[in-house]
């Protein structure tokens, strides 16, 4: 539940769910974005959620940051809790071409590159939130011995579709950009289209994730 919701400049609030990142933390924060978002709350513009927290921008033109927050007070979540999140498989290629930091998983981690390649393929990843670059989905829960620091120095340029590890989370590159993830393959789909203006991103917070392992010649193929 929400601890706590205070001012964040003229026209946000901030709802603050705690200090945890887990799962059940972040369901909550999911549950509310949904039920907000669904009820199409009058002034309300924006919602960010993330990892433990919530921001709701609104229009001060016709609401109040004291009206907000006793409507957010006084929601029933349980109504969202009907809202199915989706079960995404995604693709990935791990032909040395694009697997960047495999090299340095295997030292960082003390593991095989096949048993890194095992661990990361069977697992089920959920969608915490999506952000830093647009669509790029943030998912946990990497196990304990799947987990390694950003690089030293970040890549002035990561391509996209990369697929990377940072410490409890996996994530994918929807555009190419800086970076300091460990790069483990490249997903050949588009995971944000801004053709798609109602629904650009295929991954949102709160579904679920797996990756499928693919051939350089499988990948080649969903580009023709």
């Amino acid at each position: 539940m929400i601890k706590n919701i205070s001012n964040l400049g003229d026209a946000a609030l901030y709802c603050d769910f705690g200090n945890e990142v887990n799962k059940s933390t972040n369901s909550q924060v999911i549950k509310y974005f949904k039920a907000i978002k669904e009820k199409k709350i009058e002034g309300i513009n924006n919602l960010t959620p993330s990892y433990n927290k919530l921001i709701v921008s609104f229009d001060l033109k016709k609401v109040n940051f004291k009206e907000i927050k006793k409507y957010i007070e006084n929601l029933d979540v349980q109504d969202s809790q009907n809202i199915n999140s989706k079960k995404i498989e995604i693709p990935v290629c791990c032909h040395e071409s694009f697997s960047l930091d495999i090299k340095r998983l295997e030292q960082k981690l003390n593991l095989g590159i096949e048993t890194i390649l095992n661990n990361f393929f069977n697992k089920e990843y959920f969608c915490y939130m999506t952000g830093f670059i647009a669509g790029m989905p943030f998912l946990g829960d990497l196990d304990e011995n799947m987990r390694a620091q950003r690089l030293e120095t970040p890549r002035v340029k990561v391509p996209k579709g990369s697929v990377g590890l940072t410490e409890q989370f996996a994530n994918i590159y929807t555009f190419e950009s800086p970076g300091g993830w460990n790069i483990l393959g490249n997903t050949p789909i588009n995971v944000f289209d801004s053709l798609k203006e109602d629904k650009p991103n295929l991954i949102n917070a709160g579904d679920t994730v797996t990756f499928r392992e693919i051939s350089l010649d499988q990948y080649k193929d969903y580009n023709e």
